[in-house]
């Protein structure tokens, strides 16, 4: 089976001064943003990022229904930080190559090619709209008033990364996150860029490249019991990317090939060509991000991990 590449650090809050939070880990090795390293090689990778370092969302306090009675977001706002799996257009004036503002990306969004890296909706996105939000939400880049920041921004940047000399979770910790789930890495070894790259060996996945998401993982459930001593009053939660990524995996046709034609050395889709015409098939848009689909399809299987530390 083949798996999509979702890892993050999530966190959640109480009513009054929580956050909710993902993180994913280092994602893909397409060009990297020189301001946010990401991963080179399939074993480098590893011993370059020592913890969890990834897509950041948090989300502040709880909500059960507006002053009108209608149906309120679970949450009233969410923050974003993370890479490429989560970008929404934040790279899109960057000087890098690690940006997607163009076509065929957006191809199934209202807007066109907004800056995220898929066919249409990120992950992130689609944890947005469970949480009840009835909009995206805005990236920083597109400059959010006020209004929009008091609901949440998307820092998340194309070839982004934590490194652990950031002291990001205790800063975090500072501003109020309490609930804090942690995503382990997918088996990236199923992506199709490392499928072409490396060859499998007559195995549906490069499973040398799987086997190192092993120990990488298990290294960040014990630092999710570090952090469960070090916070006592907040709470933290494994994901298990491995798990949703072979469950969402399944239910696609075409696993190994990307949907749109991708270039050779960033593994980004080339612009203005056209993309498969069967996307709900695939479930890989370029050799590194996962379509639309997968991307829907993996948010409620995130969410019950989600849901119990709201």
């Amino acid at each position: 089976m083949r798996y999509i590449n979702h890892r993050y650090f999530i966190h959640f809050c109480h009513p009054t001064s929580t956050f909710f939070s993902i993180i994913p880990f280092p994602s893909s090795t397409h060009n990297s943003n020189p301001n946010f390293p990401e991963m080179g090689s399939r074993r480098s990778f590893l011993r370059s990022w020592s913890s969890p370092l990834f897509l950041f969302v948090v989300v502040v306090a709880l909500a059960a229904s507006s002053a009108d009675g209608s149906r309120a977001p679970r949450v009233p706002c969410y923050f974003i930080f993370g890479d490429s799996l989560y970008d929404s257009g934040n790279n899109n004036n960057l000087n890098t190559s690690a940006k997607v503002n163009y076509s065929p990306y957006g191809i199934d969004l209202p807007a066109g090619p907004t800056g995220r890296f898929s066919n249409g909706q990120t992950t992130a996105d689609a944890i947005g709209e469970i949480l009840g939000f009835k909009d995206f939400i805005p990236p920083f880049a597109s400059n959010p008033d006020d209004r929009q920041i008091l609901v949440g921004v998307n820092y998340a940047s194309g070839s982004a990364g934590i490194l652990v000399e950031s002291g990001k979770q205790g800063r975090l910790y500072e501003l109020g996150a309490r609930k804090v789930a942690l995503a382990g890495i997918s088996n990236i070894g199923c992506t199709p860029s490392l499928i072409a790259t490396l060859g499998t060996n007559g195995a549906p996945c490069v499973n040398s490249v799987n086997q190192l998401v092993v120990p990488f993982n298990t290294r960040l459930k014990s630092l999710i019991s570090q952090l469960k001593l070090s916070y006592p009053d907040a709470k933290f939660a494994y994901l298990d990317s491995v798990r949703v990524g072979t469950l969402v995996g399944a239910a696609f046709r075409i696993r190994a090939t990307s949907c749109c034609q991708v270039s050779t050395v960033t593994g980004l889709c080339l612009p203005n060509t056209v993309p498969c015409s069967q996307r709900p098939s695939y479930l890989f848009w370029d050799a590194f991000h996962p379509t639309e689909l997968a991307n829907q399809l993996a948010a409620p299987l995130f969410f019950p991990a989600i849901q119990r530390i709201l």
